[in-house]
């Protein structure tokens, strides 16, 4: 059985893995980024959601486990 915060990371997971499947397919369309700045953007926004999803959900998980 997993406890609330285990579900809320769990599905938090999910959501972030979604949002960076929409910007990728955004990305895959040729005419959807239309200059560099734009894919720089695009990037930044998929490099800042791997990290939430990776290091910070792993590192609040064991902040709150050390309480």
């Amino acid at each position: 059985m997993q406890t609330i915060n285990t579900q809320f990371e769990s599905e938090l997971k999910k959501l972030i893995a979604d949002e960076i499947e929409r910007i990728k397919d955004i990305m895959a369309v040729g005419m959807a980024v239309k200059d560099y700045a734009e894919y720089r953007f695009h990037v930044g926004q998929i490099e800042a959601l791997n990290k939430v999803s990776g290091s910070y959900c792993d590192e609040v998980t064991s902040i709150i486990n050390k309480r």
